[in-house]
């Protein structure tokens, strides 16, 4: 059962360490540079630790890295799991169960996306204040734990609110521009059409991506966590030229913002 798979490797994960983190981080593509702001940290390899997935995304590594961030006790998924790799939706959201296992009360979540919105740019950063869920499997289909949540947990502020402002001031302080907007999910791997883009725009959409929204709903099942996310706008589905995107192209530009990104989560952890 999910729940004793759980246990056995929160109590493994806890023979290693000597924090307990309150912050849990999970980095996306290209954002790697969060992870050289830990201080003292310890760095565990998927591959050591007990039910865990490995990554098979190039770009994405391959560890849990608990320490310090800005005063904060925190642990650091550096390289997640997507759905369009195989795994089912129990293994993409299995490190949020974890971490809330671990004591996580935070949750902060990053990803490179496709923009629709028009006033975008590529290598803009979007604050998510909500979601889209169109992936074709949900991660709490089955039958329900209730040592792991409510059978219908309540959607209607997936991203915490306060959160959201508040990465809004430390941006404005670091004199960072943002945008902030609605992340829509889609399963992957293939980028989306020309129409695609412009019927997720129609429908609410202001970024699209394959990750992210799975995760959130796990740790909104899981009660008790407060969820900040936010995007690295890395390509623009709605545009005029008739562009080719690639896996690189969306790399460098995640590169070329995810100091700024990285800056404003640092902060707003030290806020927490």
């Amino acid at each position: 059962m999910l729940y004793d798979l759980i246990q056995e490797t929160t109590a493994y994960i806890q023979s290693r360490i000597t924090i307990r983190p309150t912050v849990g981080v999970i980095l996306g593509s290209g954002l790697g540079s969060l992870a050289d702001m830990i201080e003292q940290p310890v760095a565990i390899p998927y591959s050591d630790i007990p039910n865990f997935p490995v990554s098979t995304v190039e770009g994405h590594a391959g560890n849990l890295i608990f320490g310090q961030l800005n005063g904060k006790d925190t642990v650091l998924l550096n390289g997640r799991f997507h759905y369009y790799e195989g795994y089912n939706m129990q293994e993409v959201t299995f490190p949020v169960r974890i971490m809330k296992a671990l004591g996580v009360e935070t949750l902060i979540v990053s990803n490179a996306a496709g923009g629709m919105n028009k006033d975008f740019r590529v290598g803009d950063i979007m604050l998510i204040r909500d979601h889209i869920n169109l992936f074709p499997e949900h991660p709490l289909r089955g039958r329900n734990d209730s040592r792991l949540g409510t059978r219908f947990p309540d959607m209607s502020e997936p991203y915490d609110h306060t959160l959201l402002q508040r990465a809004h001031e430390i941006a404005r302080q670091q004199h960072i521009d943002v945008q902030e907007g609605v992340y829509i999910g889609l399963q992957g791997p293939t980028f989306e059409t020309r129409a695609e883009y412009y019927w997720l725009h129609v429908i609410g959409g202001d970024a699209v991506g394959m990750s992210t929204v799975p995760e959130v709903i796990v740790a909104m099942h899981g009660g008790g966590m407060k969820v900040f996310a936010a995007s690295i706008i890395t390509d623009l589905g709605i545009r005029e030229e008739l562009n080719v995107i690639t896996h690189e192209e969306v790399l460098e530009a995640a590169n070329n913002a995810a100091p700024k990104l990285a800056k404003i989560v640092s902060e707003l952890v030290g806020t927490l």
